[in-house]
């Protein structure tokens, strides 16, 4: 008599496991089709701090300067605080600040007093998470069968996240922006030389840029409007290309910043120079791809030995392994 509540695999029940997988997936189909539904405008959140932006210039916040790059800073109370505390403590250096305003304009984040609280939440983290993790192994005894290495290993990693997580959190945010924005700078150069052959002025052909690529690439439509913005109000102009290339991480973006200027100085055709550099990055944007093509099958063969072959191995030999383990079941429980 077989009393096993279901086909078993290695001990696992099978049919626990299938019906386990089948919710998951049914979950991840209605995210999707939610996703798909759910329609938004990636550019409506940026148009009000374009909007803030635009109207600081009017006001004659922003003022030409020896120092390049400055920018109107949004005091706020808790950065204040936070601020006046790390000075007291000497700990708030003027470079390490610098480095996390330009990690900041990388990621797309427009307020610089928000690097305070980035140096403050390396300070904090890892003293948070480090005594979290402490009462949770040593005083609760929340692990009890770990031994001394693993849970000095748990301590450790949660103390290290702590401190490395914000500087991870800063770069993986400036990576996708960067990859979106060199995704469509090809088409915008395109744009722009349509523009400028039209007649229109270089601000101009920046907003109208910006206008177009708003829903398909909004990073790079949020940064053209801005530097269209700042082309309009700022006393230099060589100024607002500047700050373009200093919150952008991308080489491409820098050369078409230096021929801008170049173009403004010496009077040499934007059309022309834009449209070689247009070639210039449709070509490397095909390189990339056909690297990222060649490296494929290499990239699959982890994958493919590790996720794909054991499902098949599961899917072919499951039905007789089980059949298998029932009859000696079966046999054992008879004798």
């Amino acid at each position: 008599m077989n009393t096993a509540g279901g086909p078993t695999l290695l001990g696992v029940d099978v049919i626990f496991v299938g019906t386990m997988l089948a919710g998951i997936a049914a979950l991840a189909v209605m995210l999707a089709v939610y996703a798909a539904v759910t329609v938004r405008d990636p550019m409506a959140k940026r148009v009000k701090a374009l909007n803030a932006r635009r109207e600081q210039l009017k006001s004659g916040i922003v003022t030409a300067s020896a120092r390049k790059r400055q920018s109107v800073l949004r005091k706020t109370d808790t950065t204040e605080r936070v601020k006046g505390l790390l000075a007291n403590m000497k700990v708030l250096q003027e470079s390490q600040v610098e480095v996390i305003q330009q990690k900041l304009a990388h990621a797309g984040f427009r307020n610089k007093d928000l690097a305070v609280v980035v140096i403050g939440a390396r300070m904090v983290l890892p003293l948070v998470l480090g005594a979290i993790t402490a009462l949770l192994v040593y005083a609760s005894n929340t692990f009890p069968d770990w031994g001394e290495l693993k849970r000095f290993g748990l301590f450790a990693g949660m103390v290290i996240l702590g401190y490395k997580g914000p500087e991870i959190y800063l770069k993986n945010m400036a990576t996708k922006r960067t990859d979106a924005i060199r995704k469509g700078l090809p088409d915008a150069l395109d744009l722009l030389v349509i523009c400028a052959e039209a007649g229109l002025t270089v601000d101009a052909a920046f907003n109208r840029v910006a206008k177009e690529l708003g829903r398909a690439y909004p990073e790079l439509g949020d940064e053209f409007a801005l530097t269209s913005i700042e082309l309009s109000f700022l006393n230099e102009r060589k100024k607002a290309f500047d700050n373009l290339a200093y919150r952008v991480n991308l080489e491409a973006v820098k050369g078409v910043t230096t021929t801008m200027v170049q173009t403004e100085r010496y009077g040499t055709p934007l059309a022309s120079a834009l449209r070689v550099l247009s070639a210039e990055f449709r070509n490397e944007r095909m390189m990339r791809a056909e690297e990222k093509a060649a490296r494929l099958p290499a990239i699959m063969t982890i994958p493919l030995i590790l996720f794909i072959l054991p499902v098949l191995f599961i899917v072919i030999l499951g039905p007789a392994a089980c059949d298998i383990s029932d009859a000696f079941s079966g046999g054992a429980i008879g004798g």
